[in-house]
């Protein structure tokens, strides 16, 4: 069950234009006879509503992964989570999103920045898995 402070998302939205070319820094703006087809943002997300939901990152831990503060994660909760996937879990009641790995059978929630020591389950942990980390989402504008 995602937190209460997630963020769900509703079928379908607006159409976006897609362009054919990929953009080298510095291209002042894409020329309309480039237009490859419209797609929606659920469409590249492959947003599966109603078992995606959003929710905020906070803190450093994920950043080798390319997950900053603030970034807004897109998580599916329908899928099972394997192996080497970030997940979004509550560990003990807390939630926190890692990416979860194995030592042998033993469960293991592992941040992405060294600075952080990896989580080993213990017998008496709660570990629930809310979902799956499928993309992220960062604002480029100065706040």
């Amino acid at each position: 069950m995602p937190s209460p402070n997630a963020i769900r998302l509703a079928p379908g939205g607006q159409p976006l234009p897609l362009y054919g070319f990929r953009i080298p820094a510095g291209f002042p703006s894409p020329a309309q006879d480039h237009l490859e087809r419209e797609i929606s943002l659920d469409e590249i997300l492959d947003i599966r509503a109603p078992h995606t939901y959003l929710v905020r990152a906070a803190g450093d831990s994920m950043q080798g992964a390319g997950i900053f503060d603030s970034d807004l994660m897109v998580v599916d909760r329908s899928r099972e989570a394997q192996a080497n996937d970030i997940v979004i879990a509550a560990l003990n009641s807390e939630p926190l999103v890692k990416r979860l790995a194995y030592d042998g059978r033993q469960v293991v929630l592992r941040a992405e920045n060294p600075r952080y020591a990896p989580r080993y389950i213990l017998e008496g942990d709660e570990l629930t898995i809310w979902g799956v980390v499928r993309f992220s989402v960062r604002c480029h504008e100065p706040r």
